[in-house]
């Protein structure tokens, strides 16, 4: 049983059938059906009881089913956090396209929001550059895409904003491989990094996730706590550092605090100097 649009995969022989039945295991949980048995999925899915009580064991051991003691299963934790944060990404992408198309508009550059989902940052929205040869090479980057914490400016922005159980927890399962000879990997290194951004107020990444890629970030937040953070990516070759801080700091800044409003934050704890509101209103930006 194959999900719709996967034709043009199948001719291209990169369609993965495996995975494909897998995850149609986990749709067979509804709010209507929250508690299912492998006749039940097996019935639903036109499928052999083998096979689903094959997919139904690997997907406990991966925490996307529990199976509890009446030997049928139910969403594990993991496949209720990714449902979970795709919710929360639909809602940020809503609160702050407009917002991150001004970003780009007044910049060129690539800019996008994401949420924390465990080791990972996942993009809620994201827009290229509309600069000349910006959107080639380098890593290609949408909504609904995920990149690690420890190396991304918007991973960083996330992680230095959460509970010090939160931080300790990632640093302690994430995986990190060096991409690039900037990469920051060690965990004290990390840690010492983490604060700098808490206490600053946004994150700045050198070529650490990508060679000849920076990006700049800052924390969105509802009227609670940290929710998100947009970010904007530049080329080396185009942008410095001290540049990226002080030209682009302000208008990422600004945005971060409009999408924050939008959500609910209350506009006298902002973060952003009022000065930034008079550099966007200078460069003609609402």
């Amino acid at each position: 049983m194959s999900s719709p649009g996967t034709t043009g995969l199948v001719k291209q022989n990169r369609f993965s059938k495996c995975l494909d039945q897998g995850l149609a295991v986990l749709r067979c949980f509804t709010p209507e059906r929250p508690v299912l048995g492998i006749a039940d999925i097996a019935a639903e899915l036109d499928m052999g009881r083998s096979n689903v009580h094959r997919y139904a064991i690997t997907l406990v051991a991966l925490g996307y089913l529990e199976q509890g003691a009446s030997r049928k299963y139910q969403l594990g934790g993991r496949g209720v956090d990714v449902g979970m944060a795709m919710l929360r990404a639909t809602g940020l992408r809503a609160a702050s396209r407009e917002h991150l198309e001004l970003l780009r508009a007044s910049t060129g550059y690539s800019v996008g929001i994401g949420l924390l989902d465990r080791t990972e940052a996942l993009y809620a929205d994201r827009l290229a550059s509309h600069r000349r040869g910006q959107a080639l090479g380098g890593p290609r980057i949408g909504a609904g895409v995920r990149v690690p914490v420890y190396c991304t400016s918007i991973g960083k922005a996330l992680l230095a904003s959460a509970s010090a159980e939160v931080r300790e927890s990632v640093l302690r399962e994430g995986h990190r491989r060096r991409r690039t000879s900037y990469t920051i990997t060690k965990k004290a290194h990390l840690r010492v990094q983490l604060d700098a951004i808490a206490e600053r107020g946004f994150a700045v990444v050198d070529q650490e996730f990508h060679l000849g890629l920076r990006s700049l970030a800052v924390p969105v937040r509802d009227a609670t706590e940290v929710v998100a953070a947009v970010n904007l990516s530049v080329y080396q070759a185009d942008v410095e550092v001290d540049e990226l801080i002080e030209s682009f700091y302000p208008l990422v800044g600004a945005t971060a605090e409009k999408v924050s409003l939008a959500l609910g934050y209350a506009a006298g704890e902002s973060r952003v100097a009022a000065d930034v509101a008079t550099d966007l209103a200078d460069r003609g930006e609402p």
